[in-house]
């Protein structure tokens, strides 16, 4: 294992909201090596993007993201509207993305499901999957009404 990625693991921090906003910095950022930092080192760990294939395993799923960066780089996505069921040793996260893409025709804004799980593991707490769906602007007209944990 390169030493920055250990590094990078070390930096991330205790808890599943840590390395979720991690994880989307690293988006913004187009950082390929602290968004993998957010990973668990386990070959069933596993990503979905919108409209995509599963991509299993630690060596695809950075191929994967190395290849939406080369797109353009960062991707400007914004997390919003999280519901969460956490656990003493596993997490699930529901997070309404904000994505804009450049098409063609310029900039263009879309919404994203995502389901973002995490386990805790001897390194701390890490990603296992994350599941994105084309969301709705209903989607995110919808404002949840009470408390954003659910039991």
């Amino acid at each position: 294992m390169p030493r920055h990625k250990a590094t990078l693991h070390a930096a991330l921090g205790g808890t599943p909201d840590e390395v979720e906003a991690a994880f989307y910095e690293a988006l913004q950022t187009g950082d390929i090596e602290k968004l993998m930092a957010c990973w668990a080192d386990e070959d069933e760990i596993a990503c979905i993007h919108p409209g995509g294939p599963r991509v299993v395993g630690v060596g695809a799923i950075r191929a994967a993201f190395d290849a939406l960066f080369a797109h353009g780089g960062a991707v400007h996505v914004q997390a919003e509207q999280i519901r969460r069921v956490d656990s003493l040793a596993s997490a699930v996260h529901h997070v309404l993305e904000r994505v804009e893409v450049m098409t063609p025709e310029g900039p263009a804004k879309a919404h994203v499901l995502a389901t973002n799980v995490y386990h805790k593991t001897p390194q701390g707490w890490r990603m296992v999957v994350h599941h994105a769906s084309p969301g709705t602007p209903e989607d995110a007209a919808h404002v949840p009404v009470g408390a954003q944990v659910l039991h």
